[in-house]
């Protein structure tokens, strides 16, 4: 490589990151003593924002307490992650109180990561040799979910994927949702096609780099409504093999992004961002 392609190659890198959001990480999942450096080396490097979402009511007010400390730099969202055994009912009711006092107090912040159990359940059926899995506690959750975002107007972020997209489709539907963010979505050319003409948001992940499905995925859905995410500390494979997951790598995904469309690298990581302040108000 000639410094001429070097320093392209570097104006490049920075132009994708300057303004990027990880519109999906797990802040609370990273070690406690490695949650600050990642905050600030990201974005001293240029990252504008996170939406850190959670996986339950100790979750969320952990990172409650983190996007306190980063003010406009961190947007928490509050949920339950499906791929885990369901709450109990006094469980769910002081997470869904404790929202509504987050509601009531003013405070910014969207739902999520909330949705349907596709691996535990495809995981479940494999090991019993197809006995059905019951998953209507987990459609009963979404289901209040869905009627807390609407009521609530908050947007919403989803983790249905495949044949889960559709389920959780009807239930926004039947819900008047409107602010739906589907993350690291994987699905048919027939629920893309639904999910794009209801407005619904995509996010996609560094794995855009390698992984043909997404790239497809890509290619099908409009640019307006895409967004980049990490769904760190999750690792990633092919390039990113062996590196921690940083909210900086939603920047590659970025840049897949644009070539994958051929457009200009910069007219997309503007789009993306546009994108991503326009649907979480950030």
């Amino acid at each position: 490589m000639n410094d001429m392609d070097r320093k392209q190659k570097t104006a490049e890198s920075n132009l994708q990151t300057d303004g990027c959001i990880d519109a999906h990480i797990h802040v609370d999942l990273y070690a406690e003593e490695e949650r600050a450096a990642l905050l600030e080396n990201a974005f001293a490097e240029g990252v504008a924002a996170v939406v850190a979402v959670s996986m339950h009511l100790a979750s969320s007010k952990i990172n409650r307490e983190i996007a306190d400390r980063y003010a406009g730099r961190v947007h928490p969202a509050y949920g339950f992650h499906p791929e885990q055994p369901i709450p109990s009912g006094a469980e769910a009711d002081e997470l869904f109180a404790w929202i509504r006092m987050r509601h009531a107090e003013g405070e910014r912040f969207a739902i999520g990561e909330v949705g349907l159990p596709y691996y535990t359940r495809s995981e479940a059926e494999a090991a019993r040799e197809g006995t059905a899995f019951d998953e209507k506690p987990y459609l009963e959750l979404l289901e209040r979910f869905a009627a807390l975002a609407a009521e609530l107007d908050r947007p919403i972020i989803l983790h249905a994927v495949y044949e889960d997209a559709e389920k959780a489709c009807d239930i926004l539907e039947k819900h008047g949702v409107r602010k739906a963010h589907f993350h690291w979505f994987k699905g048919s050319a027939d629920v893309i096609s639904r999910m794009a003409a209801s407005g619904y948001m995509v996010s996609v992940t560094p794995d855009v780099a390698y992984e043909e499905e997404i790239q497809l995925l890509v290619v099908q859905y409009p640019i307006e409504q895409l967004m980049v995410e990490t769904d760190g500390p999750w690792p990633f494979e092919g390039p990113y093999e062996g590196h921690p997951t940083k909210p900086q790598m939603a920047a590659d995904a970025a840049m897949h992004i644009a070539r994958i469309k051929q457009l200009p690298a910069p007219q997309v990581t503007e789009l993306l961002l546009a994108n991503t302040r326009r649907f979480y108000g950030i």
